[in-house]
């Protein structure tokens, strides 16, 4: 476990840099978008337009069922609010890989009502708050964290969006789901390349993903004979209450639930805490404040959040014509969420623009919201706050490095992270 958590793997590098999986896509944005994203918002709540053709930025639908659709965006709070909220007008079913996709449906993401409450409820459990701050960071965030800093003390400088920030989430999923040894080496490196479009050949990715069904499956096969303390064994013995009655998951269901966490687990978390600790590090009054009370990080995560959240446009099927704050917008359209512009919408915060985990509590979109709200929140919340914790207590002079390029957010206009966060550990 020790050796694989902490090799000097080039694979972290390699897949692990938002600038260059962005570049590779297609839909690399340099640049600081907040000011672009506000200029919008205050000349209304919405507007025809994708958000990109409105920024003057190249074209790039990150939907294939977006493609060749009308596009609109809302900005405001309360226009963004509503269009997370209401799954009746707003359809989740976007996000779908093709128009033609013969399934029913992929996985939570792409659910409506009463589909996704359903199956929501059936593996929400495993990912409420009590069991993040328990079973999450007693059976493996606490251990994967210890052993990153206790291995950091071996050095003067790191780089900790790849030696602290990549790593946590993507072990702790790993581990989550019942992988070890050999196989948690040999299944992470699968894993991160299903995400790697354009970073690598288009066989060598699609071999990956057969990895990783194949990995998933085995892994199913031997829970239903062994069960464990993990979240397979957890979706194996969860039921889903549908209108034709109660019964278990399928293996194909829990096959795209558990990679749907996995996914999701080792991205946004690997952003969103590169981002709070860029936060903290140029803010040096607030960081001075979270190593007197380290109970104060809960709020620098969550002002991180709302102040430049890693994903920050997502995107609605809009099903039946409809009006949002005085625009008319037809069926067939799509609505693009602009969540980072809402976030910073100054009839609902004093000083938007500014970072300042002392703002008095007020809730955000920078998990989405509504029935839809992000599943995995609070797991990532449990890694941040003890990475970050662990961190300052280990490195109290912790700065960064001025020797190095300083950081900025960079990465796709809806994957945001950090360019790099070199530091000075003593």
């Amino acid at each position: 476990m020790t050796k694989v958590l902490v090799a000097d793997d080039s694979i972290y590098e390699a897949l692990y840099d938002v600038r260059v999986e962005a570049k590779h896509s297609g839909n690399l944005v340099e640049g600081d978008m907040n000011p672009g994203m506000n200029a919008l918002r205050d000349k209304g709540g919405v507007h025809s337009g994708f958000l990109r053709d409105l920024l003057h930025l190249p074209p790039h639908q990150r939907h294939a069922m977006a493609v060749g659709k009308p596009g609109y965006t809302c900005f405001t709070w309360k226009a963004c609010d509503t269009a997370f909220r209401d799954n009746v007008r707003f359809s989740s079913k976007l996000m779908h890989r093709s128009p033609d996709d013969p399934e029913k449906s992929l996985g939570l993401l792409e659910m409506d009502e009463p589909e996704h409450l359903a199956f929501r409820r059936t593996i929400q459990p495993m990912f409420l708050k009590p069991r993040a701050l328990t079973w999450w960071r007693q059976n493996w965030i606490d251990e994967i964290v210890d052993t990153l800093v206790t291995h950091l003390k071996r050095q003067d400088r790191a780089e900790l969006n790849l030696q602290l920030c990549a790593r946590v989430p993507v072990h702790t999923v790993t581990r989550a789901i019942g992988m070890t040894g050999d196989d948690a080496l040999v299944f992470r490196h699968a894993l991160i390349k299903t995400s790697a479009h354009g970073r690598i050949p288009v066989e060598e990715q699609r071999e990956a993903m057969l990895t990783v069904d194949r990995m998933v499956d085995d892994l199913i096969a031997r829970r239903r004979v062994d069960p464990a303390d993990d979240v397979i064994t957890g979706l194996i013995q969860a039921e889903v209450e549908l209108e034709e009655g109660k019964r278990p998951l399928t293996g194909r269901e829990i096959n795209i639930f558990a990679k749907l966490v996995m996914l999701a687990g080792g991205g946004t978390s690997w952003r969103q805490m590169g981002i709070t600790l860029w936060a903290l590090l140029t803010h040096p009054d607030q960081l001075e404040a979270v190593k007197a009370d380290p109970k104060l990080i809960d709020k620098a995560i969550e002002e991180s959040v709302r102040w430049n959240p890693t994903d920050p446009v997502f995107s609605r099927l809009v099903v039946e014509a409809t009006e949002l704050e005085g625009m008319v917008i037809p069926a067939g359209s799509v609505m693009e969420i602009c969540l980072g512009a809402a976030n910073r919408d100054p009839t609902r915060w004093e000083r938007p623009d500014d970072y300042d985990l002392h703002r008095p509590s007020q809730s955000h979109i920078g998990f989405g919201m509504g029935t839809h709200q992000c599943l995995g929140m609070n797991v990532a919340r449990s890694e941040i706050s003890a990475a970050i914790n662990a961190l300052l207590d280990a490195f109290p002079n912790l700065r960064l490095d001025p020797e190095a390029p300083p950081p900025v957010v960079t990465g796709g206009l809806e994957q945001r992270g950090m360019s790099g966060l070199p530091v000075l550990l003593n």
